[in-house]
């Protein structure tokens, strides 16, 4: 079941989104040293509840009998578009079709605030996310490389219809 976010439910949405994103980490060999600013290092309760309640940004999570198993949130609408932001699904839960799920659920919550594109960034390196998200109807849009990453930065957008 996908649903809104509660604010009392933070700090177990940050124990996925780091959890989820330190596989990537891990598959990529980034660190704490080498990519302090990478989401599995840089995430935690302050700038999630920043995004909660100052950002304002839709969040959402998907649970299996009560236990919260996946997250996602929205930036909010800027020109008709928004971006995705920490799609994750704890490792365990996997291949059970709960990304697909909540990407689907993100397409249409875009739609309904009128957004005509979704955007998303990504590890450039991680040829099976990008080939997933095109799976999806992704396009890659660009790169950019930073300093403070040891990865370059890809940039993916979809058109909602």
């Amino acid at each position: 079941m996908i649903r809104e976010m509660q604010l009392s439910e933070i700090d177990e949405c940050v124990n996925v989104i780091k959890t989820a994103f330190l596989t990537v980490a891990e598959d990529h060999g980034f660190t704490a040293e080498n990519a302090p600013r990478f989401t599995a290092f840089a995430m935690n309760r302050a700038r999630l509840q920043w995004q909660f309640s100052h950002e304002h940004r839709p969040m959402f999570v998907y649970l299996i009998d009560d236990k919260i198993v996946g997250y996602y949130s929205l930036s909010a609408p800027n020109e008709g578009e928004t971006e995705l932001n920490n799609l994750s699904v704890l490792p365990e839960f996997r291949h059970n079709g709960i990304g697909e799920a909540m990407l689907k659920h993100a397409f249409a919550f875009a739609k309904a605030q009128a957004c005509s594109a979704i955007h998303i960034g990504i590890v450039e390196e991680n040829q099976t996310l990008r080939r997933w998200y095109e799976k999806f109807g992704f396009t890659h849009t660009g790169t950019q490389k930073f300093d403070f990453f040891p990865f370059t930065c890809g940039y993916m957008k979809k058109t909602l219809a």
